[in-house]
């Protein structure tokens, strides 16, 4: 089984730019770049629903979703740390008795 080839965010950008750009079909550019038309659409539906975000590579996050990875951990760290006092206020309500 052959290895799966990677595209620059480049080359696809200026494949989409064939079609909506500059009035190619996804057929023709799709032959004139040597690729498969149905991953050529799959790059134009996804910088479609991306807004200008898409092909960002793997494990880069937009601005949002690393937003939402720090607000995750904070609730994380907040709960523990909310635990860690319920569980001293317990033991310290143990000892004055």
């Amino acid at each position: 089984m052959a290895a799966r080839k990677r595209y620059p965010k480049e080359f696809k950008l200026d494949a989409i730019s064939l079609v909506l750009e500059q009035g190619y079909t996804r057929a023709e550019a799709a032959r004139s770049l040597e690729i498969n038309a149905n991953m050529l659409g799959r790059w134009i539906k996804e910088n479609e629903a991306d807004e200008g975000q898409s092909f960002r590579g793997n494990g880069k996050l937009t601005a949002e979703q690393s937003e939402i990875r720090k607000l995750r951990e904070e609730v994380r760290r907040l709960k523990m740390e909310k635990d860690v006092l319920k569980k001293a206020t317990v033991f310290f309500a143990k000892e004055t008795r």
